[in-house]
């Protein structure tokens, strides 16, 4: 952590969230994540009620909602913290995609909606999934959607295909983008976002789709979903018809600086993995890892990145906080694409100081392989991120980019 940003509140729950690491989840995390998921539900359960009695709970939520009550900048800075296991964001109930669902329908959807899903979310009865990216479709280019959701009567009629619907397995709901709108001449204006419950009449969860081998189930899962004919009443609308891709960037502005530092906690734990075993293992009687030069290279340039990443994420919180997410577009850009290679390097020279124990699932380094290496294409490819940037600056020289 940085002093700058530590306030009095953050420096008096750091070390009750630590603590509970340390003590309930450190434990048990390796063999959590190296079953089938749903085996360790009764124990994430009994844990998740422990972290609402030691008044840990939703650390992004205001305390009327149930939670901490912490600013962006301080949660990032828990985030960091619970980022360094793969299940302590699940346990505290800030995980995605639930803590983006959670300001969604806290900031646009209607009264009713509000009860029925959202205040069982915020309570961590149930789970929720988004359904955006499409198959068919580049990813890249959010704007281009063939799912469509046609008026009839009172209710929406949705037909599609989507996948990378994370954790859509076991989910109580899933927030549909879908086109409304396929006239408008903007394609900004063409999308909405719809609530669909689950189970629902037309709506499929066809797979988990394997990453690198790993299809996963529950919470740890990416799905595959086909709406087929699937009706839900006009007032699931989210929002307003058409500000679908506004509400989108919405959501991904604060979730960009979620993921970013979990993305750090992450980097800081697999540090810690790889000093750990530079310092520990012998080369010969007289030597060991951490005293090869090449290996001194990596830990002192893994540390900088991290410092460097760190600092740039949580000035883009704070300025977050004070102007909004458009004025720190830029910003936004260059946390995406920067935190999630600095990610990449940090776990990949990890394994390479840990050789073959690193690839095994003896460690938490071979999951986070697997399952991060996505960080440098989700929410936006890092090329389109450095486009942007590269564009949004030029601008200011004078450049064009129209036509």
């Amino acid at each position: 952590m940085t002093n700058l940003f530590l306030t009095e509140k953050i420096k008096s729950l750091l070390p009750a969230y630590l603590q509970f690491l340390n003590e309930e989840v450190y434990p048990i995390e390796l063999a959590v994540i190296n079953r089938p998921f749903r085996q360790s539900l009764p124990l994430l359960k009994n844990l998740r009620a422990k972290t609402k009695e030691k008044k840990l709970w939703a650390p992004h939520l205001s305390e009327k909602d149930g939670g901490v009550g912490l600013t962006l900048v301080e949660f990032a800075q828990i985030s960091e913290l619970l980022g360094s296991s793969p299940i302590g964001h699940y346990l505290f109930n800030c995980q995605a995609p639930d803590i983006g669902n959670m300001e969604l329908l806290h900031g646009f959807a209607s009264a009713e909606l509000k009860k029925k899903y959202l205040v069982p979310l915020m309570n961590g009865d149930i789970r929720s999934c988004f359904a955006m990216t499409e198959p068919e479709l580049a990813g890249s280019n959010p704007v281009r959607l063939a799912t469509t959701a046609k008026r009839e009567g009172n209710d929406y009629v949705i037909n599609g295909h989507k996948w990378f619907t994370s954790s859509a397995d076991g989910a109580s709901f899933t927030i549909v983008m879908a086109v409304t709108d396929a006239q408008n001449p903007s394609p900004y204006l063409r999308a909405s976002m719809i609530l669909v419950p689950i189970p629902n009449e037309g709506y499929e969860l066809a797979r988990n789709v394997p990453i690198m081998g790993e299809a996963g189930e529950d919470y740890i899962s990416h799905g595959e979903v086909r709406f087929t004919n699937c009706p839900v009443p006009v007032s699931n609308l989210i929002g307003e018809e058409g500000k679908g891709f506004a509400l989108a960037q919405a959501r991904l502005g604060p979730g960009r600086i979620h993921h970013c530092m979990r993305w750090i906690g992450i980097c800081e734990r697999a540090f810690d993995l790889m000093c750990q075993r530079a310092a520990t293992r012998k080369l010969d009687e007289h030597r060991y890892l951490g005293h090869q030069q090449i290996i001194q290279a990596w830990i002192a340039e893994c540390r900088a990145e991290i410092n460097a990443a760190r600092l740039m994420v949580l000035h883009t919180a704070y300025e977050m906080e004070q102007a909004g997410s458009k004025a720190v577009k830029d910003e936004v850009a260059a946390i995406k694409f920067y935190v999630a290679n600095v990610l990449s390097n940090v776990i990949d020279k990890a394994i390479q100081v840990h050789g073959a124990l690193g690839i095994t699932d003896d460690t938490l380094l071979s999951f986070w392989y697997r399952h991060e290496r996505a960080a440098r294409i989700y929410d936006g490819p890092d090329e389109v991120h450095k486009t942007s940037l590269a564009k949004s600056i030029l601008k200011k020289y004078g450049l064009s980019f129209t036509g």
